[in-house]
């Protein structure tokens, strides 16, 4: 019992440390952000569209349904769009300390749709998170097309976070989520489409992005999503929140390693990147205890 845990959370942690990797391959492939989005949703949902018929999993749903799928699907789209693009004009380190913020827009859009008031530690996390944000941008104001990109980005990921979260109550998570992605590389298509992007040289990539984009949108999206929702039958939401925290502290190591000098970043940033991580891992303790707390007062 005690190997099966340690295997567990083993795994969670690999799966968080693909997470960080995902920035990685961003900047290694060398092709434009929208054209990594496109390549990576029509990848994904051909590889979650194997496992979805190989399961037997049920894909029928109402047009309603459908189109709430198809609107998700659309704010991952431009939440990975802004992802990559603020990897490309700025680095890795920047984007992926700015990403963390996504959990404060959480705590902000939640109350808009669950119509829940805003509690007073939310407020209080949130201006430490601005207070890290200006330390990043005291230092790094050159980089401030990626910093605001990287803010997009995050508001994207917590307004994704949010509405999925309404609908996985509802909904077989990976069944949605072939949904969500393959409506996202559809609006992207038509975007494409629309534009003139799309001709003979859009298809033609050096081998390395070719294999950058399977690793990307086989492993770091479809296997991370699955298995990400396997654990969780072992794994309390609780230790999932809290260690995915670490994916931005593991993609900054990782690019440290694999770009050195490019990703060093000054003191400075590295204080602020502290302030808005400590401040998010806080948020996630006290949310849990409070809701613990709770239940514990309900059911007596």
């Amino acid at each position: 019992m005690q190997k099966d845990k340690l295997l567990h959370y083993s795994h969670l942690h690999f799966i968080i440390l693909i997470a960080g990797f995902t920035a990685i391959l961003g900047k290694l492939i060398t092709i434009e952000a929208l054209s990594i989005v496109w390549y990576r949703m029509v990848m994904a949902t051909a590889v979650i569209f194997i496992y979805i018929k190989a399961r037997k999993i049920e894909m029928i749903f109402s047009v309603r349904a459908i189109a709430s799928f198809c609107l998700v699907g659309l704010i991952i789209a431009l939440h990975w769009f802004t992802f990559f693009l603020a990897i490309k004009v700025s680095n890795v380190s920047i984007t992926l300390a700015i990403l963390s913020t996504g959990t404060f827009f959480v705590s902000f859009l939640e109350p808009i749709f669950f119509k829940r008031k805003i509690y007073w530690y939310e407020v209080v996390f949130g201006i430490m998170v601005i207070a890290g944000l200006y330390v990043i941008f005291d230092i790094e104001s050159h980089n401030l097309s990626g910093i605001l990109l990287a803010l997009a980005s995050a508001f994207f990921g917590g307004l994704f976070t949010v509405l999925n979260g309404k609908l996985t109550t509802k909904y077989n998570p990976v069944a949605i989520t072939l949904y969500e992605i393959a409506a996202g590389s559809l609006f992207v298509t038509i975007f494409l489409l629309i534009s003139g992007e799309f001709s003979i040289g859009f298809f033609h990539l050096i081998a390395t992005d070719w294999l950058y984009l399977f690793i990307l949108a086989s492993v770091c999206t479809a296997y991370a999503f699955i298995v990400g929702i396997h654990l969780m039958k072992w794994i309390s939401p609780y230790t999932v929140m809290l260690t995915y925290n670490l994916e931005p502290v593991y993609g900054i190591l990782l690019a440290l390693i694999i770009f050195k000098d490019s990703e060093r970043m000054s003191t400075q940033f590295y204080y602020g990147a502290l302030i808005i991580l400590a401040t998010v891992i806080t948020n996630g303790i006290i949310k849990i205890y409070l809701q613990r707390k709770n239940n514990r007062t309900y059911t007596s």
